[in-house]
């Protein structure tokens, strides 16, 4: 099996998954949008209907979907097509490539016209390819484009070790000790480039952790929730599954059998 090209140098800091979906056609396309520490940017064949996990009223139908760091689930539907591009973007890369902070978006799912006006056309640009590696020169072209036009962030290392502190540690004030400040200052810091708090989003680190845990023991057939929380971090099987229902909406098992071992997170 060939390996999919890499990213080009300048993009690769900030772009974390570029890829094609199919989201099947089980529940007509349904599919849960996990918490994650990334920005993600999902552009389907057809337009897509899109809430927040029990919370009807928040349903909105988009041409293409730009969601910011959460810490609940998202439901998202595609009835037609059930294909599209999905792709990630470090906290970094929301403002290296959409020329905001990652915080401008946290908790919110927009339209990517709306977010990013330069990138307007590209579902229409999409929709005229007729191969994935078409569809992936596409996208790469538009996000080099937009990288071109945002210019370089003066602030990137300095976010960069943030991020690196936060992912390195137990604890807020351990991070804060590594990057020698005061954790009122991180937690500042933090707020205003991600629009979660440090604790929050060392809890999006842990859940990213179990989740890509359970995805690859679904794979070899050897799930077991105790080995799953413990290699990420939980104290035990029970807090996991608190978390996991907290953050997902269902439990592990639960989303498991739903998604099944190839499952995504756009």
């Amino acid at each position: 099996m060939m390996s999919a090209p890499r990213l080009p140098a300048a993009l690769a800091p900030f772009v974390a998954t570029l890829s094609p979906y199919d989201l099947g056609t089980g529940s007509a396309g349904v599919h849960r949008g996990l918490p994650s520490t990334t920005v993600s940017i999902t552009i389907p064949e057809d337009p897509m209907e899109i809430a927040w996990l029990g919370r009807p009223s928040s349903r909105r139908r988009l041409r293409a979907v730009v969601a910011g760091l959460h810490l609940e689930a998202a439901e998202l539907r595609q009835v037609g097509g059930t294909r599209g591009v999905w792709l990630t973007l470090s906290p970094i890369g929301a403002r290296a490539l959409l020329g905001v902070p990652a915080a401008a978006l946290a908790g919110h799912f927009v339209e990517l016209a709306d977010a990013v006006p330069a990138m307007a056309s590209l579902p229409e640009r999409l929709a005229s390819c007729r191969t994935w590696p078409q569809r992936r020169t596409a996208v790469v072209e538009a996000l080099a484009t937009a990288l071109a036009q945002q210019g370089a962030n003066a602030d990137a290392n300095r976010q960069r070790a943030m991020l690196a502190a936060l992912s390195g540690s137990e604890r807020v004030h351990e991070a804060a000790r590594r990057l020698r400040c005061s954790r009122r200052h991180l937690s500042t810091a933090v707020r205003a480039e991600l629009g979660v708090t440090p604790k929050e989003y060392q809890r999006l680190l842990r859940f990213e952790a179990a989740r890509g845990e359970l995805v690859t023991a679904a794979r070899t057939g050897t799930v077991g929730l105790a080995a799953v929380a413990a290699a990420s971090g939980f104290a035990d099987q029970a807090h996991f599954t608190r978390e996991w229902r907290a953050m997902a909406g269902c439990t592990p098992t639960e989303w498991l059998r739903a998604e099944g071992p190839a499952a995504r997170t756009p």
